[in-house]
């Protein structure tokens, strides 16, 4: 048996700010952009922008992965993928979805509930094309998901579609973004002795109220 005696007296006492309901903005995207721009620009969090995707099959089998948030706006949280990935077929089947921003050394968390839908064709070509050619290759050759021989076989793919589209590889049918639009926004922030302050924006009726969560 691994010896995890160290793992359970790992602690820190978290003691970077608070959050309290006046410090809050008018709705959760003016505080998820707040959040996210002091994140950034502290320098303490290498990729802000990565958060963990939830997803389930349609027997409750959940799955996590981390993605690169690439838009966000009134609408919703943005990223891209391949249809044909374990996330987009689970999201295609039961598009209720989490996403959590763990920003560790910041002392924060956004946790996010909410239905995924994909973007249109024309927002993926959009985000497709500012792509570096590189990702738009390995992307294009990579059956996501799948089970493969070996990275040889990854690597041969790339290369004969590099031959085959040297100047320009199309997007992909299967390819494109997804849109979570929220029904909860929570936003965490650790306090000394783990009476952490979680203030949440959740949809109702239409409307967004916000809430105070116990830690």
């Amino acid at each position: 048996m691994p010896d995890l005696s160290s793992v359970t007296g790992v602690r820190r006492t978290y003691a970077r700010g608070a959050l309290s309901e006046a410090d809050l903005a008018a709705d959760w995207l003016g505080q998820f952009t707040r959040w996210y721009d002091e994140v950034a620009a502290s320098g303490l969090v290498v990729e802000p922008n990565a958060m963990v995707v939830a997803t389930a099959s349609p027997d409750g089998r959940p799955s996590v992965r981390t993605v690169l948030l690439r838009g966000v706006s009134a609408d919703g949280f943005e990223f891209f993928t391949n249809y044909g990935s374990r996330k987009g077929r689970e999201i295609a089947a039961n598009p209720s979805v989490a996403l959590i921003f763990s920003w560790v050394p910041a002392e924060r968390q956004v946790i996010v509930t909410g239905t995924a839908a994909r973007m249109t064709r024309a927002e993926s070509a959009a985000y497709w094309e500012s792509r570096p050619a590189e990702s738009r290759l390995a992307s294009a050759a990579s059956p996501q998901s799948t089970v493969v021989a070996s990275r040889a076989e990854l690597e041969a793919a790339v290369d004969a579609l590099a031959a085959t589209h040297p100047d320009r590889v199309p997007l992909p049918d299967g390819w494109g973004g997804f849109r979570v639009a929220p029904d909860s926004v929570e936003f965490w922030q650790g306090r000394p002795a783990r009476l952490h302050d979680r203030l949440r924006y959740r949809r109702s009726d239409g409307t967004w109220v916000v809430e105070r969560l116990a830690p």
